[in-house]
C-alpha cells in the first residue's frame, strides 16, 4: 500500500497535540482583527480571541492561500507521500475549491502525485471528526481509495448541532435578520442551527433559554441516534469560550446514552468570527443531517 497522509484545515477545530500525534497535514486559514493579520506565525490563544470580540472587534476571514496550499501539498509529495486532503465545507468557505484547484494542478505537473480531496460539506469539530473516521480507517489499514469512499459514502450522517448566545454576529453572516436579531436578543432566544446536507448553516428551531437550547442540542441528538445503524464511540463537542456549557452538554450526553467518550475544543478564529463567543456545537454520527 502506498504511504499517504491526511491533511485538513484549521477549520477542523482540532487540539494540536491531536494533530501531532496522528501526523495531520494542516492548511491554515487566515484572518484579520484591528488591523492585523493572524494565522501561521502569528497565533492568537482562542481564549484572546474571544476576549477581544467581546470588546467590540469584528474579524474577517480569508480562505486558504493558493500559493500556501501548493506549498503544504507540494513539501508533503517531496516526502513521498499521496494526499488525503479533507477540506471546509464548500457551502462555507472556498477553501475547499482552492485545495483542489491547486491539487489538480499538482497533479497535472507530476505524473506520480496522487491527491484525493474530499469536500466533507462540514464545519469546525464536524470536520474534525469526519477527520477522526478518516484516521482511524487509515491506522486500521485502510488505503486512501477505501478510506476517502468511506468518507463520501457517509459524510452525510455526520452531524452538526449548535447554538449561539448572540444572535448579531449570525445577522453579521446574513443567517438572521436585522429585527429578528434585536427582538430575539430582547425576548432571550438562542437559535439552534445543523449543518445541512449542502453543507450550509441552517436554523432549526428558536429556544427560550440559553439551558433549554443546550438540552435542546441533546433532544435533537437522540432523534437522529434512535435509528442509525453505525456507532458514535466518541463525540465531539466545540466551544467558543464557554466549557463550562461544553462540558454540561457532555454530561447530559453520557447520562442520556451512555456514551464515555468526548473531544471538546475551542470554535476556531475563522468560524468562531461568525458564530461568536458563547457559541455551542455538538457533532455524532447519525441516521440524518
Amino acid at each position: 500500500m502506498d504511504k499517504y497522509i491526511i491533511t485538513t484545515d484549521t477549520t477542523s477545530d482540532l487540539p494540536e497535540d491531536y494533530i501531532k500525534q496522528h501526523n495531520i497535514g494542516i492548511l491554515p486559514l487566515y484572518y484579520s482583527m484591528n488591523g492585523t493579520v493572524y494565522g501561521e506565525g502569528n497565533v492568537l490563544a482562542p481564549k484572546n480571541f474571544y476576549d477581544i470580540m467581546r470588546g467590540g472587534a469584528m474579524p474577517t476571514t480569508m480562505a486558504v492561500n493558493p500559493d500556501l496550499a501548493r506549498k503544504v501539498f507540494t513539501g508533503l509529495l517531496d516526502e513521498g507521500y499521496d494526499i488525503l486532503h479533507i477540506g471546509f465545507s464548500s457551502a462555507l468557505s472556498g477553501s475547499c475549491s482552492v485545495a483542489a484547484t491547486v491539487a489538480r494542478e499538482l497533479c497535472d505537473e507530476r505524473p506520480d502525485a496522487k491527491i484525493i480531496v474530499v469536500d466533507s460539506l462540514c464545519a469546525s469539530l464536524g470536520e474534525g471528526l469526519l477527520v477522526h473516521k478518516a484516521v482511524m480507517l487509515k491506522e486500521g489499514g485502510k488505503s486512501m481509495e477505501e478510506t476517502a469512499d468511506w468518507l463520501e459514502n457517509n459524510k452525510l450522517s455526520l452531524c452538526h448541532m449548535f447554538t449561539v448566545d448572540d444572535l448579531h454576529h449570525l445577522h453579521r453572516g446574513g443567517r438572521v435578520s436585522k429585527a429578528t436579531a434585536i427582538i430575539g436578543t430582547l425576548i432571550n432566544v438562542k437559535p439552534v442551527l445543523h449543518v445541512d446536507n449542502e453543507g450550509r448553516l441552517i436554523p432549526l428551531n428558536n429556544v427560550r433559554g440559553r439551558k433549554k437550547a443546550l438540552l435542546n442540542l441533546v433532544d435533537l441528538m437522540g432523534e437522529r441516534i434512535k435509528d442509525y445503524s453505525g456507532t458514535n464511540d466518541i463525540v465531539f463537542i466545540s466551544h467558543g469560550d464557554c466549557i463550562e456549557d461544553a462540558q454540561y452538554v457532555a454530561d447530559q450526553v453520557k447520562e442520556r446514552f451512555g456514551i464515555q467518550n468526548f473531544l471538546i475544543n475551542y470554535v476556531s478564529p475563522t468560524i468562531g468570527a461568525h458564530s461568536g463567543p458563547g457559541t455551542v456545537a455538538l457533532f455524532f454520527m447519525g441516521s440524518k443531517r
